[in-house]
């Protein structure tokens, strides 16, 4: 049994603009016992996949969903283990690459989500860019949505991330609502607490400080060997409709990596460049998903 903690429900009152119920499975096949939390809204035929990254969690996504449902579609946003509402494992070590990777591909087979239009950044892009290799997923798979993020093939994706990779390791108790305020200053005091909130003190952070050490930066580094397959699929394989945004003021996985990530990915729009947008484009969020609705032709 993984030892874990569960923030308590209290600290996700009054989220703002954040109304949606959360749903729990705790015996996803392998994680018997951890709790999962996710946001299951909208009952359409197609299904949007929200994937989060680090430190954030499915709130990120609360600027997108609105347009999302409106075009009546299913919106699906799970927080990763480590985040949001999902249970916590104390010990840094369980946050592996294929410990986040198999949730998604468990969760995606459990809900049965199907014609799903993947939407991803920064980690839910490193995790959700390969889920594809794996052929259930890919029959699910119909479309694409994807923001500053890279394919993590063994290398370091710019020095920006190194900076960050540094920071993270001499912070252990990491500041979650400075930090995303500092990325997004518009925020407000209700949404800076909404990103601390799964946060009551450090012991709950095992994997925001993991996950910084955890990008792919040598080439014998776990989930490598998924990350070249993806690299293989969306370059050769893929023929469904992909629509990227990119934040110009992302220091992290900004417009040099995206240049890279738009050049594997077969058939990519143009990117949409937000220039003042930051490391968490989701904060843009309104524009990103009116216009990537448009593009689908879901409008």
């Amino acid at each position: 049994m993984i030892q874990a903690l569960r923030t308590p429900d209290a600290r996700f009152a009054d989220l703002p603009d954040f109304p949606y119920t959360p749903h729990y499975i705790d015996d996803l096949a392998g994680y018997e016992g951890l709790r999962c939390a996710y946001i299951d809204e909208g009952q359409g035929d197609r299904t949007f996949l929200c994937l989060h990254g680090e430190p954030s969690w499915s709130f990120l996504y609360r600027r997108m969903i609105p347009h999302f449902l409106a075009s009546g579609a299913r919106i699906v946003a799970p927080d990763l283990f480590g985040f949001g509402r999902s249970d916590k494992p104390v010990d840094d070590a369980v946050y592996g690459f294929h410990f986040h990777r198999n949730m998604i591909l468990r969760l995606v087979e459990r809900l049965d989500l199907l014609n799903i239009t993947l939407v991803v950044q920064d980690w839910g892009g490193l995790i959700g860019l390969t889920l594809p290799v794996d052929a259930g997923f890919k029959q699910r798979l119909s479309r694409l949505l994807v923001m500053n993020t890279t394919l993590a093939v063994g290398a370091s994706p710019s020095p920006g991330f190194d900076a960050w990779r540094a920071y993270a390791k001499l912070n252990p108790d990491l500041n979650v609502g400075a930090l995303m305020g500092r990325g997004t200053p518009y925020l407000s005091a209700a949404e800076i607490s909404a990103y601390d909130a799964p946060y009551p003190d450090q012991t709950y952070k095992a994997g925001a400080r993991a996950f910084p050490e955890r990008v792919m930066t040598h080439p014998d580094m776990e989930g490598v060997t998924e990350s070249l397959a993806a690299v293989e699929f969306w370059s050769n394989q893929w023929n469904g409709p992909a629509f990227m945004a990119v934040g110009g003021a992302d220091m992290v996985l900004g417009p040099p990596v995206m240049d890279i990530l738009h050049g594997q990915i077969r058939g990519c729009s143009k990117p949409m460049l937000i220039p003042e947008g930051g490391h968490f484009l989701q904060e843009w969020g309104d524009p990103i998903a009116q216009a990537a609705l448009a593009y689908f032709g879901d409008v």
